[in-house]
């Protein structure tokens, strides 16, 4: 057990090297906290999250509930949604599994007494559906298109186990959320529907049902098997367990986890969720081939798959489809430079992304898990919302000239479902905590409160506008605790500051910086980051370059194709052209450059402009 006589500055080189801390032999597990135990304060990302709340304060409850109430062959006046959520649409009902967790989350933290009665009467009238309908069934679709799935597998339907995973997740947020038990039935009671329908069929029907290689799978099954593992977790109910493992398929598990990059071709967010839930799988049993499962996929996507936002997602390289043409799936790995549609980077792919690489830095809080979620963060999943109207984007193209098609408010497509459950949830991420440690992973005005160690600190600025984030300690014992603030790899140099002292410790990019002491009442600690311009190039094509300051992605205003003309060699091209940059304002930056003047901005401020992102060098 590290105790306080250990050496600060010793223990600052140890995490700043990338090593992970052992306690007592073991390699030590970092814990998100509670999401009522990290409030966001006033701020730009603060408002991010109000007007997302806004929007699910317009939604009339009694439309969201109408087509399961008609499914159910129960009353309903309320007029139809429309988009997605139309009666005629097979995944209807989809919206409303995001709306109780995004619903869910906001009342946990703020206790806000109009969503928790909408959220009341949306729980109680659902449970009148589901026991009209029979057998723990419940959904807004007839029970007749789970027998279609299970005699024509990939044709005919429209994703039933996507929609029906969709309500469950829904059910059981609103119950570890708020403690409504009448939500756990419901969901215990959904399983058990789902399991007798799999008891009905043999493995090779099954293998049919789940196999989702081809493109735009229709048999897409969602997050079944998380769901499972996760509702598990709760019960402790065998038969959980055993349903969600009926979800693993191995003819994609196990080239994984031998580090077997068989992504191409593969529908993007079908299959990432599907990682995600080894994920569950091995924190429950500790199989080794689930964690080297999801370690190698994320390891893989992000090297051979990503965009230079973190996000994923694009044509297909055998487009059989309208939609595999341009959006979607995942390409040859390495290969991004000719997959710049107007539909790459789905918002659902970005924020499932997000959830992954949360859970792996629980694993093993390394600085990699950290710079990639704060990347996706401000780069990827910011970016889709319009902070003027709310409203979000299903695909953030990154090429140019391109612009954000936002979604309107009634489309109800799977990424208004997903933005608004990540605008509910941008607390999260922030802080991680084990026994006698707290992480630092994004510097965003907000608070934690640890009640088992006495201990909050609460953090202001105005990052990365601002370039400085400070954190004042209240704490109630004199137990030694240690702060691991994350430094990014961007960060050409940091100084951090204790009580106005600055600290002389060993501070390198992309790690973490540990602080750890008795803290008392009103210790501030202040830390000064300094970055500036810097470019990044498509995996295979050094040609094709993307501009950033700092955390930040930044976008050419622009009404053509952003071409830069190459001087001289690669190398002293880009430092000229990072030379002509300058901040001119506080979201603006002008850059002049071959006797051009341009306008860039931070990607996740953009909303009607026309836009470009990645730039081409050539020689002309």
């Amino acid at each position: 057990m590290i105790t306080a006589t250990v050496s600060i500055s010793l223990l600052n080189t140890f995490i700043a090297l990338g090593q992970a801390i052992y306690y007592d032999g073991e390699l030590t597990r970092a814990v998100p906290f509670n999401n009522n135990e990290v409030i966001l304060s006033s701020s730009w990302i603060k408002r991010r999250e109000d007007i997302n709340t806004k929007f699910l304060k317009s939604l009339d409850v009694d439309r969201l509930l109408h087509n399961f109430r008609v499914n159910a062959g129960l009353p309903s006046s309320a007029k139809p949604l429309e988009g997605w959520e139309a009666p005629a649409i097979g995944i209807r009902g989809h919206f409303v599994g995001h709306y109780l967790s995004a619903v869910s989350s906001l009342v946990e933290k703020y206790h806000d007494q109009e969503l928790s009665q909408r959220l009341a009467y949306m729980i109680s009238e659902l449970h009148k559906c589901q026991q009209a309908l029979g057998g723990g069934y419940l959904s807004a679709f007839p029970i007749k298109d789970f027998q279609t799935l299970e005699t024509r597998y990939n044709s005919g339907i429209w994703a039933p186990y996507y929609t029906y995973h969709k309500i469950m997740q829904g059910l059981l947020n609103v119950y570890l959320r708020t403690g409504n038990k009448e939500a756990y039935q419901m969901v215990t009671d959904m399983a058990s529907f789902v399991k007798g329908r799999m008891d009905r069929l043999s493995p090779k029907t099954i293998e049919k049902v789940l196999y989702t290689a081809e493109a735009n799978p229709a048999n897409e099954a969602g997050a079944m098997n998380d769901v499972l593992y996760k509702l598990y977790k709760v019960s402790k109910n065998p038969e959980h367990l055993a349903l969600a493992k009926i979800f693993d398929r191995d003819w994609f598990l196990v080239p994984l986890s031998r580090n077997e990059d068989i992504l191409s071709g593969l529908h993007s967010n079908t299959h990432l969720v599907l990682v995600n839930g080894f994920a569950q799988r091995y924190d429950i049993t500790q199989e080794r081939k689930y964690h080297d499962a999801a370690i190698n996929f994320w390891n893989m996507l992000m090297k051979d798959h990503a965009y230079v936002n973190g996000s994923s997602s694009g044509p297909r390289p055998n487009g059989t489809t309208k939609t595999s043409e341009t959006a979607e799936h995942w390409g040859i790995p390495g290969v991004l430079s000719n997959t710049l549609s107007k539909e790459i980077s789905e918002s659902c792919v970005s924020h499932n992304t997000q959830t992954l690489t949360s859970t792996l830095f629980t694993w093993n809080p390394e600085a990699k898990f950290a710079e990639a979620y704060m990347n996706t963060f401000y780069n990827a999943v910011l970016p889709t919302q319009n902070d003027s109207t709310g409203q979000s984007v299903y695909h953030l193209p990154l090429g140019s000239p391109q612009t954000k098609q936002f979604l309107k408010d009634d489309d109800f497509r799977c990424c208004n479902g997903t933005c608004i459950e990540a605008f509910a949830a941008l607390n999260s991420g922030i802080y991680y905590h084990d026994t006698n440690s707290i992480w630092v992973n994004l510097y965003i005005p907000s608070s934690v409160h640890w009640a088992e160690k006495g201990f909050q600190l609460q953090q202001k600025g105005d990052f990365p506008v601002d370039s400085i984030a400070e954190f004042t300690v209240a704490a109630s014992n004199n137990q030694p605790l240690t702060l691991n603030f994350f430094i990014p790899s961007w960060a050409c140099e940091v100084d951090v500051y204790v009580n106005g002292a600055k600290e002389k410790g060993i501070i390198l990019p992309e790690s973490y910086f540990a602080l750890r002491r008795i803290w008392k009442n009103k210790d501030v600690v202040k830390i000064v980051f300094h970055y500036g311009f810097r470019v990044e190039s498509m995996p295979d094509d050094r040609m094709t370059i993307a501009f950033f300051y700092g955390p930040v992605l930044l976008a050419f205003e622009t009404e053509k194709e952003m071409v830069l003309k190459k001087t001289d060699d690669l190398s002293s091209t880009l430092k000229l052209i990072l030379s002509g940059i300058h901040r001119s304002s506080q979201n603006k930056f002008q850059f002049a450059y071959d006797s051009i003047d341009y306008v860039l901005q931070p990607l996740y401020t953009i909303k009607q402009e026309s836009y470009g992102v990645y730039a081409t060098i050539r020689d002309y």
